[in-house]
Order: C-alpha cells, then sequence, then structure tokens
C-alpha cells in the first residue's frame, strides 16, 4: 500500500537518510529507493546503477543514490483538503525589473549575434506550512503526465518538482530523447495557436538535438511537431528516436544541457546566464532518474508454439527526466525556479508573464 511506502520515508527521512520517492508519467506505480547510510556517491561514467540527480553546471557532479532497498506501491487518486492557494502572486517590482532587463540584454545580444537563443530563469521563494510528503502527494493527484518525484540527501538538502521533460529513454540499445519548447496558457476547450516564436525556438531545439547525437547515434528519425499539455500550460513537443552502441555517459553529455534549459551557440548562452542571472541554479534544469535498471518484459511466443505462450526478458533501461517546475526545501520555505527561452522574437514582458504561468504550475500546490 502507498501509505505503507510513505511511512517508510517519513521514518527514512526523520533519521537523515537519503531517498527519493517518484512516479514517471502516465503510470499508476509508485517507487521508492532508499539508501541506508548518508554516505554521498557520485557517478563516475554512467555505468553505474542507481538514481541519480544532476545540476545543471556540467562541472559539478552528479549524484547517485544507490539501490540498497527499492519499495512500489499504486497510488490511486484521492480527495486532498486545498486549504489556501498561494498561486496568486505579488509582482515583486525588482523582481519584475530585473528579470525583463536581462530578457532585454539577451534579445539585444541575439541581435549582436552572441547567440541564438538563452534561457533566462528566475528563483521565487514562499512560506511552505504544509510538509514535503503531504505536497508530494499533492502532485501525484495533480499531475498525470508528469515525472513527479520527491528527492532527500542530507548533506545536499531536499527537492520536489513535476517535469514534463524527457531528457532521454533507453531499453536495451534503442534510446528515445525529445524537444520540447514555447509556452502557452491552458484554456478549457481550446487548441494552442502557436506564434512565429515558439515555432522557431522549438525548430532550433530540434536541429541542435539532431547535431549533437549525429556522430553518436545511428538511425534518427523525429516525429511531427505536436501541441503537448503538462498541467495548465501547453509545450511544443519533437520526439526523438535512434539507436546507440554502449556511449550513453557521451550522449548524457551531448544532450545536456539541452537549448531549452540553457540555449545555443551553449557556451556563450551559459557564459550570459552566469553573469546576468546573478542565482545559482543548483539542480534546476539539471536531470534525474533511473541509470541503468534491470527491467524484466514479458514476450508472447509464436501462435504454432502452443506450450508456455510467453516468456520473459531482461532488459537494461535507463530514464532521465529535466529537472523542471522544482522547488527547493530549506525549513518551512520552497525556493521555486521557473525560466523561458529567449529567442529575436521575444517580448520582455510576455516573458515575465510567462514565467509567472510557470510558476502557478508548482504554486498552485503549495497550500497553508
Amino acid at each position: 500500500m502507498l501509505k505503507d511506502v510513505l511511512n517508510r520515508v517519513e521514518g527514512q527521512l526523520s533519521q537523515e537518510l537519503p531517498f527519493v520517492i517518484y512516479r514517471k508519467p502516465n503510470a499508476q506505480e509508485v517507487h521508492a529507493i532508499l539508501q541506508k547510510d548518508a554516505e554521498l556517491h557520485h557517478v563516475r561514467d554512467f555505468s553505474e546503477k542507481g538514481f541519480v540527480f544532476a545540476p545543471f553546471n556540467v562541472e559539478s557532479p552528479t549524484i547517485l543514490l544507490p539501490l540498497h532497498e527499492q519499495l512500489k506501491a499504486d497510488f490511486v487518486k484521492e480527495k486532498l483538503p486545498k486549504g489556501l492557494s498561494v498561486n496568486e502572486q505579488k509582482e515583486a517590482g525588482e523582481e519584475k525589473a530585473h528579470h525583463v532587463q536581462i530578457v532585454r540584454q539577451g534579445i539585444l545580444e541575439i541581435g549582436k549575434g552572441t547567440f541564438d537563443k538563452v534561457v533566462l530563469s528566475r528563483k521565487q521563494e514562499v512560506a511552505c506550512a504544509n510538509s514535503p510528503l503531504a505536497i508530494f502527494q499533492r502532485l501525484l493527484n495533480t499531475y498525470d503526465r508528469a515525472f513527479c518525484y520527491l528527492w532527500y540527501h542530507p548533506k545536499v538538502g531536499m527537492w520536489l518538482g513535476a517535469t514534463p521533460e524527457i531528457l532521454l529513454r533507453t531499453s536495451n540499445n534503442s534510446l528515445t530523447t525529445m524537444s520540447l519548447a514555447g509556452t502557452k496558457a491552458f484554456i478549457e476547450g481550446e487548441q494552442p495557436v502557436w506564434g512565429q516564436k515558439e515555432l522557431e525556438e522549438q525548430r532550433m531545439v530540434t536541429e541542435y538535438i539532431n547535431k549533437a547525437l549525429q556522430d553518436k547515434v545511428t538511425g534518427i528519425r523525429q516525429s511531427e511537431v505536436e501541441s503537448s499539455k503538462a498541467g495548465n500550460l501547453w509545450h511544443l513537443r519533437t520526439k526523438i528516436t535512434a539507436v546507440f552502441q554502449n556511449n550513453l555517459s557521451s550522449i548524457i553529455r551531448a544532450l545536456h544541457p539541452t537549448p531549452a534549459v540553457c540555449g545555443m551557440p551553449l557556451l556563450p548562452a551559459k557564459n550570459f546566464i552566469g553573469e546576468f542571472e546573478q542565482y545559482d541554479r543548483e539542480f534546476y534544469t539539471g536531470f534525474l532518474g533511473e541509470l541503468n535498471f534491470k527491467q524484466e518484459v514479458s514476450r508472447v511466443r509464436s501462435q504454432r508454439n502452443q506450450e508456455n505462450k510467453s516468456y520473459k526478458t531482461i532488459k537494461t533501461a535507463t530514464e532521465l527526466f529535466v529537472n523542471l517546475r522544482c522547488m527547493k526545501f530549506i525549513d518551512a520555505k520552497a525556493t521555486v525556479f521557473v525560466g523561458g527561452g529567449i529567442t529575436k522574437d521575444s517580448d520582455p514582458l510576455k516573458e515575465w508573464q510567462e514565467t509567472v504561468a510557470k510558476s502557478n504550475t508548482i504554486l498552485q500546490v503549495i497550500t497553508d
């Protein structure tokens, strides 16, 4: 039962021991991984097995939770008390002015040819009366299509989020990734109408990913651009599939950070972010998920063989998600992180409003 898993996680937290509890998109099962000690493990070359938690800065180490103990339980939606929502934000004058100004500076640098796109973000601190586990349960009830998680390590901190974006999925030697860009508010009964800014941003991200993978995989294919709903927002999405051969580390390093969270070309965009955002993103716009898990797959034999009609095979699978729509907990406060892609067609005030819409997606689950 989920209650039993939550109780075990609560016990882990009371002992200040690392854990992660999560549910994959469109899934019913909730998984938990409990580490038996407080040691801080790091990934060396992505041949390891465990749950990874990586920062935005590729020069900082990726954290690994070993599979000391794994739990799972089915999740059933339930009605939770709403309390008082904090999704009505006060537009702090200095915060708004700063974000609008750096967006204007980003557009100016694009005009100079410094880069084609840059992703600029901000953070917002809010009071948080409910426990992280209670908020995690609200995420499960609210975001069916997102990767919902609560992650903790006593030497690092506690993070929670509901992200719609896959960095990559692998099954043996098959690989799937996606480009996700563009944002519009969801309006009941209406399909999104995309403008030139969003379509161009999506095109650039897709082209970048294809180029980054070109010499590392074979058989690259991409889907048509589609609209994808995440919470109360729409995004543009393109799926990309390929085949790879035992070079997962080089693929991850080629994809992270993507233009959807940093910009392109990568280095000048990243340098601009470091100079103008004026804060450390930490694990926001990093990635997290299952690394080299063994999965049992049932297969149906040929109809000619009437004996043992099904059999099982073992596959190695990795599922990594970009850490968007997330927050960091410290005491009774939560720091929420949001951002947006800036191109030559961006409007600074609309970019601010987009961050407000995105922060509402995660703030609505924080209640008094």
